[in-house]
């Protein structure tokens, strides 16, 4: 891809890299354990692609 990326696709880019941040350890505690990460974090940069990009 081009190194020079438009702006929605940054838009898009950026919102993926906040979602997949892992989840608080006080959330861990809390449920005791059985919530450990965030749905969004299984995806990386590598092996998936977004869409429209």
């Amino acid at each position: 891809m081009a190194r020079n990326k438009d702006l929605p696709s940054k838009i898009r880019r950026g919102k993926k890299m906040k979602q997949s941040q892992s989840i608080p350890t006080w959330i861990t505690r809390k449920t005791g354990g059985s919530i450990r990460s965030s749905p969004y974090s299984r995806r990386h940069w590598r092996n998936s692609r977004l869409k429209r990009d």
